[in-house]
């Protein structure tokens, strides 16, 4: 789906956006907390960006009267600065979404001192700032979940994993779907991961699915968000299968989906919120795997297979106890 060009700021619970000096603090009216998000990308795409508008909706839901949201959607990567300014410029708590919004936001929080900024899903090594705080979705643990589940499920001994864009965190998650094929099947065949170059490049994800199956391949992992039914579809008519994620669906509902593997960046919305509200907020990295006590990273599994459901509930373990080692 192509991003629109200018950012579409969508107002809720009726919020209104005004210029405001980037040295003074936002107010909140009758004190609600204001908080700006930024959604570079469809809030219906199946995947990064819808899971993180569900965690907005919940908000809406339980803290109308002490939250207030504005929010803007499918922003081009020209827009960022000024989009993120706007909502700087109005909220006491600034939320973006993606990686790819990093370097904009790192250059425009310092100029907004007393606003708190946080992005979801940004380099896990990035040194935050005084008042920039980066929250990992740690899509190496579903990466990792993913690649055991692909290889316990596989008939042929071989799986693949097909990603969106090579940014560094996916790149990072092919390698732990890697380590985690090999860590329940030592000899299985884990083909060379494929980046389509858009995560909702629907014909690009088939195209790359039908190629890893014509390899061999008959279980995937992936880090897409409508791409994935392109994958899906190539998988459902090659004899295939993939690991769906990171909504979760019911089991079945979906052709050529064997599982999900969760990863709730809504969560993570919801958890700079509250530490807000409830005056715990710092700036740090914070992750959400599977070790964190939050529950945003988990894998529902396709199978009544007792062997498979036991293999699966050790690897949490492991990823739980920092045991399991994620690849390079």
């Amino acid at each position: 789906m192509k991003k629109l060009a200018a950012a579409v700021l969508t107002l809720a619970l009726g919020t209104t956006v005004a210029a405001c000096s980037s040295n003074s603090t936002p107010s909140s009216a009758g004190g609600a907390l204001k908080v700006g998000v930024m959604f570079p990308g469809s809030l219906s795409d199946d995947g990064f960006m819808q899971s993180g508008y569900q965690g907005y909706q919940r908000i809406e839901r339980t803290l109308a009267g002490k939250v207030t949201l504005t929010k803007a959607e499918q922003v081009a990567t020209a827009d960022y600065q000024q989009t993120l300014t706007r909502l700087a410029a109005t909220s006491q708590l600034v939320v973006s979404f993606g990686g790819q919004t990093d370097s904009v936001l790192r250059q425009v929080a310092p100029t907004f001192p007393q606003v708190k900024f946080v992005e979801i899903g940004g380099p896990s090594d990035a040194q935050p700032l005084a008042n920039l705080a980066y929250y990992d979705p740690a899509q190496a643990d579903g990466g990792y979940l993913a690649g055991a589940y692909a290889a316990l499920t596989s008939k042929s001994g071989k799986v693949a994993f097909v990603g969106g864009q090579e940014l560094p965190a996916i790149v990072k998650t092919a390698k732990a779907f890697e380590a985690g094929a090999k860590r329940v099947k030592p000899g299985v065949t884990v083909l060379p991961p494929q980046y389509v170059g858009d995560f909702n490049d629907v014909a690009k994800s088939k195209q790359a699915g039908q190629a890893d199956i014509g390899a061999g391949a008959d279980a995937f992992g992936q880090q897409l968000n409508l791409g994935k039914q392109g994958l899906a579809q190539a998988a459902a008519e090659g004899n295939a299968t993939v690991v769906g994620g990171p909504l979760v669906k019911d089991c079945g509902s979906e052709r050529g989906i064997s599982g999900y593997v969760k990863e709730d960046t809504g969560a993570e919305l919801e958890y700079a919120v509250n530490a807000v509200l409830g005056g715990t907020f710092k700036a740090e990295q914070v992750p959400f795997g599977v070790a964190s006590p939050t529950g945003a990273t988990d894998i529902t599994v396709c199978t009544a297979d007792p062997q498979i459901v036991a293999a699966i509930d050790q690897v949490k373990k492991d990823l739980a106890a920092g045991t399991a080692k994620l690849g390079g």
